[in-house]
């Protein structure tokens, strides 16, 4: 895997996930917050996303979509 496909650890399995090139703009998370969640961390200097739950329907990965066509940091991934 490269460095530019490396994966938060609290990503949840499966086809999508969130790679450490996020920059924390909660995006992903405001248009598919059912998939999506901000780790707000304190000890990190930069929260950042991840996927807390794949989705399980048809318009659940729709949304899954938009935020990855959106995502100014291009680190959403689909490895379906």
């Amino acid at each position: 895997m490269s460095e530019r496909d490396e994966r938060f650890a609290e990503n949840i399995p499966g086809k999508y996930y969130i790679t450490k090139f996020c920059i924390g703009c909660t995006l992903c998370s405001e248009i598919a917050p059912a998939n999506f969640m901000e780790n707000t961390d304190e000890e990190l200097a930069v929260g950042h996303c991840y996927v807390y739950k794949q989705p399980e329907t048809e318009a659940d990965a729709l949304m899954c979509e938009e935020a990855m066509d959106v995502c100014p940091a291009d680190a959403i991934r689909n490895n379906g």
